[in-house]
């Protein structure tokens, strides 16, 4: 199964895809690290933002969408373009998306028995939250069953 890790920052939604087969996890070389929305006000924007997802996740053939959750409200809520791409993920047809709670994922970490340095995967320092959603979703998903 390929789950593509979200986590939505100002105007980009920072990405990382990870697979997990036979217990092994890859992280496959992808050819944007973040997809950014240029001007939220404006729906054709949003629109190739869409676009731009759904065609990355296609691409690379990605079953389900994970998005780190925000606050909804309080010092550190998520701003409201930030929700915007929420929404535009989500309605992208054909393609399933969960919000995961920030206390599942750090759950889900302190409990895996696999230890990986963020440091030797190849991704860039602004990635480590979307890896940590990905990696928080296949760990979690393994003591949900």
């Amino acid at each position: 199964m390929k789950i593509c890790g979200v986590e939505l920052k100002g105007n980009d939604a920072i990405i990382c895809i990870m697979s997990r087969e036979n217990g092994l996890y890859d992280i496959p070389k992808t050819r944007v690290q973040k997809i950014s929305l240029v001007d939220a006000g404006d729906a054709e924007q949003v629109q190739a933002f869409q676009f731009a997802f759904a065609k990355l996740m296609e691409d690379y053939h990605v079953d389900k969408v994970v998005i780190k959750g925000r606050a909804l409200k309080g010092k550190f809520a998520g701003g409201p373009v930030g929700f915007k791409l929420e929404a535009a993920i989500q309605l992208i047809k054909d393609l399933p998306v969960e919000i995961l709670a920030a206390s599942f994922i750090k759950k889900a970490l302190s409990r895996s028995q696999i230890n990986i340095d963020f440091r030797d995967t190849g991704l860039k320092q602004y990635q480590q939250q979307a890896f940590e959603t990905v990696f928080g979703f296949f760990e979690g998903s393994l003591y949900l069953q």
